[in-house]
């Protein structure tokens, strides 16, 4: 074959048939979206609410349609590419599918950003809410040195390592139990969160809108595109297709009962929040790391509506970590199991049918970033490689309708191919709302995973061991070869 032929060879579609001890398809459509609700909602309004109002003053409430305006777009794509492409893996496996090999583990590169640091991140900031709770509730302050990294004045961030290795106990014991968890969690921080908005909302200014757009719109894509990271748990619910009971109509149902979820949600409190106080005070240094329970706090004058909503900010962070450690353990898994990285990461314990190895790497490489190091400004980093995979589910949308025109699908975009130009484009735009050291870092990142794909993947992939074995069948793009 040759070096090109190589680069872009493409896996076949298929469903893959559950191993002896491998993973077990036991999550339906609910549980599904509850994982990409867990994903999702929490973080956008928890901690980048304060990272986004400082950019569009309040004008963030159209920073929060216009993303979930472009999320919206992908979702369909997601929902097709699930149906007609369902194993886990995510984009990274749609792209091996659609686009190539090289492309597959370059929109790898973007999902370990998009999990590892993002899980890091948010990891990281669950202390100021815990902090809190635990001042609140029993008066006990952690030590300043112990919530925060050598970076940061501190020796570690000890909560954001306790809570990943929670999650990490909670994923190998299992996948539907996990799930199971994160279900209640998702609920009570629903509920938290309802509450806030309307205890927020009796403390309407209209005032607090006069100076809507203090940034101009350059502004508003700004904090569009640094929100629109948080949507990573639309990609999250496709993570899990090895592990879903009828993958081609749960898969799409999860992800667009997930989106509308996420939508509701976030513009109801966002709305309440910037009503509620001036946008200059998100930049309060006090509002950074439990910046709702702050505004509770002022609206009421009491303490207990705070302790509450830090109470359930504690859980839904809870919830954020387990579902994106869960993802980036899944994905990590599929590129192991095609042999572009060491097949140890593929394998699953015999008696939880989890990926032990994947899942213990993950975690101890997430806690030390979010115990040592200050991740607070790399959420445009992670937002640019939620949208690059956003790109490439798109544009495998297209790609998949010429190819393989008959191939079963349990969703079909509407208005096709509108949508999916449109995704694409929307997406673009977004890109060009951030920083050029954003596009410097992104770079080396992904030059990096390519450096290491050409070096070592290439020769180990199984996909390329198997067109070796049969020379007759090198095809790059038909339904053939190893499932």
């Amino acid at each position: 074959m040759g070096f090109a032929r190589e680069l872009f060879r493409r896996k076949p579609i298929g469903i893959t048939k559950p191993a002896v001890g491998g993973l077990e398809r036991g999550l339906g459509t609910f549980q599904l979206a509850m994982l990409g609700v867990g994903a999702t909602v929490g973080t956008g309004v928890f901690f980048v609410m304060h990272e986004a109002v400082p950019l569009a003053g309040p004008a963030v409430i159209v920073s929060f349609v216009l993303a979930a305006m472009v999320a919206g777009l992908t979702a369909v794509c997601y929902a097709e590419m699930a149906s007609a492409v369902p194993v886990s893996g995510s984009t990274y496996a749609y792209a091996y599918a659609t686009l190539g090999e090289v492309v597959a583990m370059g929109v790898a590169a973007c999902l370990m950003l998009e999990y590892g640091v993002s899980t890091a991140a948010v990891a990281s900031g669950w202390s100021g809410y815990l902090d809190r709770l635990l001042s609140d509730l029993f008066g006990i302050a952690l030590p300043a040195q112990l919530l925060a990294g050598p970076l940061e004045g501190g020796i570690v961030n000890l909560p954001a390592v306790v809570l990943v290795a929670l999650c990490a106990l909670l994923l190998v014991r299992g996948t539907r139990e996990s799930a199971a968890v994160n279900t209640i969690m998702v609920v009570i921080k629903l509920g938290v969160l309802v509450m806030f908005a309307a205890i927020s909302l009796t403390a309407f200014n209209a005032d607090h809108f006069a100076d809507f757009a203090p940034h101009g719109v350059s502004g508003v894509t700004a904090a569009a595109g640094t929100i629109f990271f948080t949507f990573i748990g639309l990609d999250a619910v496709s993570t899990a297709g090895d592990e879903v009971k009828d993958p081609q109509r749960s898969l799409p149902r999860a992800i667009m009962i997930a989106l509308a979820t996420v939508v509701v949600v976030y513009l109801f409190v966002a709305v309440a929040a910037v009503s509620a106080q001036p946008w200059q005070d998100f930049s309060d240094p006090e509002q950074q790391s439990a910046g709702l329970a702050v505004i509770l706090g002022d609206v009421l004058g009491a303490n207990w509506p705070a302790t509450l909503l830090a109470a359930g900010a504690v859980i839904s962070i809870f919830s954020v970590t387990l579902v994106t450690l869960f993802g980036q353990t899944r994905i990590l898994y599929a590129i192991g199991r095609d042999g572009l990285i060491p097949s140890a990461f593929a394998r699953v314990d015999p008696r939880h049918h989890t990926p032990v190895f994947s899942t213990v790497v993950v975690a101890g490489a997430v806690a030390a970033l979010a115990g040592l190091v200050p991740l607070s400004s790399l959420w445009d980093l992670v937002s640019m490689g939620t949208l690059v995979a956003f790109i490439v589910v798109s544009l495998g949308v297209i790609v998949l309708r010429r190819t393989r025109p008959d191939l079963p699908r349990g969703f079909r975009v509407p208005g096709y191919p509108v949508t999916p130009i449109l995704a694409i484009l929307a997406c673009l735009y977004l890109i060009t709302g951030l920083g050029w050291t954003t596009y410097a870092w992104f770079a080396v990142w992904v030059a990096v995973v390519l450096a290491f794909y050409l070096l070592w993947g290439r020769r180990h992939s199984r996909l390329g061991a198997a067109h070796a074995e049969h020379p007759a069948d090198q095809s790059t793009g038909e339904n053939r070869g190893p499932r």
